[in-house]
Parts: C-alpha cells; sequence; structure tokens
C-alpha cells in the first residue's frame, strides 16, 4: 500500500517507546526532569537544567513504565506514580535526588492514589485522595513529604472530586445527584462547612467546574455552560456570589485555563477549534507569548503550544510544539532574553521520514447537524479511490485535536486514509453538540461515523467498498457495532478494550467508578428503565449478524472495559463459526503501554487491515 516516494516508517519508530517525553524545570530552576527508556523502560531522568545530556535515570522501574512524575516544592523530592500491570491502583513514589534513597509512601494493595495538591506556599506537604477504608470513595490524607507520614484530614461524604484552594483548605468538592446533575459543595473563606453553592444540570455536568482559585481564595475560576451553549470563564466571589464573564465563544467551549502560577489570576484561555485558539486577559502573558511565537517563527516552527511554568521565578518555560507532520518538540524559553533553546524531540528518528498532514474537514449529518473531523492523507498519494480506517476516538466523552498522531502517521504511511470523526456526544463544540449524544451509542454517534465516510466518497477521495473500522475503548465499542449493526459499510473491524455488552459494562468495573453511574446512567442508559435499549445497542445482541472478519484485542488487567466484555464476544463468534482474531495481554490494562506489546498488536492490525482492504 506504500506509494513509491514514500519512505516506509517502522513500526518500533512510530509505537516504541518515546526517545523523550514530558520535561518540566524544578521549582527553584536548578534541574530539568523528562520520561525516556532505561533499559528499554519508560523512567524518569533529572540532570542540570542548562545541560539536559548528563541527565541520568532515578527510577528504576521495570514493568509499564512511568507516565506521570513531578518535582515537590522542597527542591529535592520527585514523586511519580506507579500501578502494577495496569491495574490502577496507582501508588506514589517519592525520589530523595540528593541521595537517591526512594520509597513507596502508600503502599496499599487495591488502594487508587490521587495527588490532589501540592504548591509553593506548602512546600513540605502534599494532600493525596485515598481509597484505603471505602473502596468507592476517596478521602484526603495529607503527606509529610519528608517522613512520609500520612494523617486523614478529612472523610469524602460523596464528592466524585475535591475542591481544595492555595493554602490546601478543603473547600468541599462536587457530587453527581441521580438524574446525572451535580452540586457543588464550597465553603466561603473564613468558613468550615461546605454548602451547597452551584446546581448543575445534566446538560451542563462535563462543561462546568471550578478550574481554579485566587491566591486568597476568595475568588475562584468557573468554567460553566449553565446559561449557555458554550462553557464560558466566569470570575466569582466566592462570598457574595457575584460573577464576571471572562472569556467566551458562541461556538466552541474553552478547552484550557492558563493561570498565572503566583497570583492564579487566569491570564489567557484555549478554545479548542480546529486548531487551537488562545484569548489573552493579561496584556504581559501576550507579550511574551507574542515574543515565544517569533522565535519559533524564526525557526520556522508552527504547532500547538503547551507551557509548563513549574519554576518558582517564572523566567524560564519548557514548551511543547505540537504539529500534525513532526515530531513533538520541547523548548526552554527564556522570558526575560527572549531566547528559545531545543531541548529534544520526542522520536528523533522520525526526522527521517516524510510525515503526513492532518488536515480538518467538516460535515452535515443526516439529520442536518454540523460535524467536525480530520483526515490525515496518504502523503505522495493521490486523492481519488483511497482505502480509509475509520480510527474512532475513546472516551467517547473526548475529541480528536489537531496535531502529532501515532496511528494516523502510520495509517497514512501504509496507503490509507485515516479518518478521525468527532462524532455528537464529543466534547469542544458545545453542550447542544455534546448532549446529542445521550443515549446515542450505535445509533446517532454511529451514524455520525458512517456519514462521514460516506461524505469523503461523495467526491471520491475515499472508496467506499474498502473501509476499515477500528479503535480502542469507546472506538472499540464502535468497531464491534460497525461489524455487528452495519457489517456492509465495512470489510473488517478491530477493536482494543471495547466493551461487547453495555448492560455487563454498567454493571462492572472498580467501585471508585461507582459514584460515575448516574453520570453513565444518564448518557449511555439505566439498566433497570432501559435493559432493552441497551442490549440493542450491544453488539453481542446482533453477533450473527456479523458478517466481515474481526479483531479483538484486550488488557487482562483492564480495569475500566473488563476482560469479560472481549471474552464473551469472541466466545459469541467462536460459536458461531464467524472470522476472527484474539490478542489477550496478560500484563496491560486499559490500553498497551508496554513497546513488545504494541508491536505485537500493531503488526497483526497492520497483517490484518493488508489481507482485508487489499
Amino acid at each position: 500500500m506504500i506509494s513509491e516516494t514514500v519512505t516506509y516508517i517502522p513500526r518500533d519508530v512510530l509505537f516504541g517507546n518515546p526517545a523523550y517525553a514530558a520535561p518540566g524545570l524544578s521549582p527553584d530552576g536548578t534541574r530539568l526532569r523528562f520520561l525516556a527508556p532505561d533499559e528499554g523502560v519508560v523512567n524518569v531522568w533529572v540532570g542540570p537544567a542548562d545541560a539536559p545530556e548528563r541527565a541520568t535515570a532515578v527510577t528504576r522501574d521495570r514493568g509499564r513504565g512511568i507516565r506521570s512524575c513531578g518535582f515537590c516544592h522542597d527542591d529535592r523530592t520527585l514523586f511519580y506514580l506507579r500501578d502494577r500491570d495496569g491495574d490502577e491502583s496507582w501508588r506514589l513514589y517519592l525520589v530523595d535526588l540528593e541521595t537517591g534513597a526512594e520509597r513507596c509512601v502508600t503502599p496499599f494493595d487495591g488502594v487508587q492514589t490521587r495527588v490532589l495538591a501540592h504548591n509553593r506556599w506548602h512546600p513540605g506537604v502534599m494532600l493525596l485522595g485515598l481509597n484505603l477504608d471505602r473502596r468507592d470513595l476517596h478521602d484526603v490524607y495529607r503527606l509529610d513529604i519528608a517522613t512520609g507520614e500520612l494523617t486523614k484530614v478529612a472523610t469524602n461524604p460523596g464528592y466524585l472530586t475535591w475542591e481544595i484552594d492555595n493554602d490546601l483548605r478543603i473547600r468541599g468538592g462536587t457530587a453527581l445527584n441521580p438524574e446525572g446533575g451535580s452540586t457543588i459543595h464550597l465553603a466561603p473563606p473564613g468558613a468550615d462547612e461546605p454548602a451547597p453553592w452551584q446546581d448543575v444540570p445534566r446538560e451542563d455536568a462535563m462543561g462546568t467546574h471550578i478550574a481554579g482559585y485566587s491566591r486568597d481564595g476568595a475568588t475562584c475560576y468557573l468554567l460553566s455552560s449553565v446559561g449557555a451553549n458554550t462553557t464560558r470563564l466566569h470570575q466569582v466571589d466566592t462570598v457574595t456570589g457575584h460573577r464576571t464573564l471572562l472569556a467566551a465563544d458562541p461556538t466552541y467551549d474553552v478547552k484550557r485555563v492558563e493561570l498565572d502560577p503566583l497570583t492564579r489570576a487566569p491570564q489567557a484561555v484555549v478554545f479548542g477549534k480546529d486548531r487551537d485558539e488562545r484569548v489573552f486577559l493579561d496584556h504581559a502573558h501576550a507579550a511574551r507569548l507574542t515574543r515565544l511565537r517569533a522565535e519559533l517563527a524564526r525557526l520556522g516552527v508552527d504547532g500547538e503550544l503547551s507551557i509548563d511554568r513549574t519554576e518558582r521565578a517564572d523566567r524560564h518555560w519548557t514548551v511543547t510544539v505540537v504539529a500534525s507532520d513532526h515530531p513533538v518538540q520541547f523548548y526552554v524559553f527564556d522570558t526575560e532574553a527572549g531566547t528559545l533553546r531545543l531541548l529534544f524531540t520526542h522520536q528523533p528518528g522520525l526526522a527521517r521520514y516524510r510525515l503526513a498532514v492532518m488536515e480538518p474537514f467538516v460535515f452535515t449529518a443526516r439529520d442536518g447537524v454540523e460535524v467536525h473531523g480530520y483526515v490525515t492523507w496518504p502523503p505522495g498519494t493521490a486523492r481519488r479511490g483511497l482505502p480509509a480506517v475509520l480510527n474512532v476516538h475513546g472516551g467517547p466523552w473526548a475529541r480528536n485535536s489537531w496535531g502529532f498522531d501515532e496511528e494516523a502517521q502510520w495509517l497514512a504511511n501504509r496507503g490509507y486514509a485515516c479518518v478521525q470523526v468527532n462524532f455528537r456526544g464529543s466534547v469542544g463544540y458545545g453542550k447542544e453538540f455534546h448532549n446529542l449524544g445521550a443515549k446515542e451509542w450505535g445509533r446517532a454517534m454511529h451514524h455520525d461515523l458512517l456519514d462521514a465516510v460516506e461524505h469523503l466518497a461523495a467526491d471520491g477521495t475515499v472508496d467506499a467498498s474498502r473501509v476499515a473500522i477500528m479503535g480502542c475503548s469507546y472506538g472499540g465499542y464502535a468497531a464491534l457495532a460497525g461489524a455487528a449493526f452495519t457489517p456492509k459499510a465495512f470489510r473488517c473491524a478491530v477493536d482494543l478494550c471495547g466493551p461487547s455488552n453495555l448492560l455487563t459494562l454498567l454493571k462492572g468495573g472498580p467501585a471508585y467508578l461507582r459514584p460515575l453511574l448516574a453520570f453513565m446512567h444518564a448518557n449511555v442508559g439505566d439498566p433497570d428503565t432501559d435493559h432493552d435499549m441497551l442490549w440493542e445497542r450491544s453488539p453481542l445482541s446482533r453477533v450473527a449478524d456479523i458478517a466481515i472478519p474481526v479483531l479483538v484485542a484486550q488488557g487482562a488487567n483492564d480495569v475500566r472495559v473488563p476482560r469479560e466484555e472481549a471474552e464473551q464476544i469472541v466466545a459469541a463468534l467462536r460459536a458461531n463459526g464467524l472470522p476472527y482474531e484474539y490478542l489477550l495481554f496478560p500484563n496491560e490494562g486499559h490500553g498497551l503501554a508496554r513497546p513488545e506489546n504494541r508491536e505485537t498488536y500493531y503488526a497483526t492490525v497492520e497483517r490484518f487491515l493488508t489481507a482485508h482492504l487489499a
């Protein structure tokens, strides 16, 4: 399938461990940390801020690798989280960067650790969420970083998330309501007991939450879609309740708020359009970003920017630049001198290859709804009658965004148009579009996928008779739904960690996901009142109608979509004599982290697509 003018990109370059990832400066500005392989496993490396080539690995994980880490504000400790083979029972580890000593401070079996708060004003303390006493609720514990002592400071009354201000005061939390809405409970400054502060209807639950607090805690910055279609940023006086609208767009939600690290005031918001759009609320911040953009332009670099401002002096930023057709680039920007220093790219080996461009597209679905998406076209190939892979995002309460996507690059490099659709239910396009996906799994959400292919086939760029559907999590469900509900639309289907039976999905999962059940019932269906609908929307109910080859892959330790979801559809396929392949990874959870497993999976998928899309 590869064009004669395009060089084959090896799978290990695309799907192997990143050479570098997630850099960040220490609060005192003396150290740089990043993730990189050590003996083939991603670990944390630390070195002098001005000499990353002198960094050494400070962790020794030999499992699935470390993905989450950070510097503590005591200027000598690094923290990281690690689970066991994907079971998501995260434990917190601390590394003394002066002595190299490492210790696990939450060594509890079957307990999940969440880092809730840690900042420059309380350098020796972290607040953690632990479901130690009740597996369905995370209480708040105070961790003394120096001694490792844990002290419970708040028992969870039923909150899904906690509200904690910059002085590490527990102000309240957010609880889901039975109908799928939520209530934000908040105590004003000086008060001890939180009270209901904001009732959030079901249709606004995804788009409403507190994004931060002013330094003194008297003001909060609320992202909310209540009273509007899109999520907007408000400044709210927590005593009087007075609100000031700071930023809004009529069509797109606020994707991210950039806060001043010292005053905690919003300086910019980012709207997630086809490309990110940053709107400034602070002139000084705008001037520094303008200077940064000018330096990048001088180097010929264009992409989406994310900025890490962990250095206390706020002079040096670590900057990540993501473009669709280049490796991810990491820089240090000196905001005073205006100079930019390249640290590294996430995969230097990609520089030898021609990468594909991701292009946005928009179409009108069968019921008149406008739907957005992206296509990554094979480079060096005429856009006529191309085979395509409909690559469906997970969540489904997420979205595809413009930028580097290794699966899109792989598929385009192999000669396929990679089609990624932000179907209804996806976030970022306002609550009306998002809520059109409520209880539409396997129906209107699936119709958007079909309509996207029809739109691209209408002008002859995509060959509608040579389309595969694949995805992970909800995307895996969509692949199974495509095979079971609309097998004539696809040549084959690839499901990674996707649910096959919505009834068993909603009854399973770990205890700490139970507080989310009201949301799931409102947006997927309630087994007590929607039993027949949920079974009808389950691919397992129509397994006899599957007439195309199906590849199923599953992590054995997946707690979000349990192994049962894969094995019941595989058993049904086997019993019906239908064509299938099954990959079970015993040391993985929800998705694939180990490079050897990713190589097995993508090699199998590549062979599978070649066999069925020729």
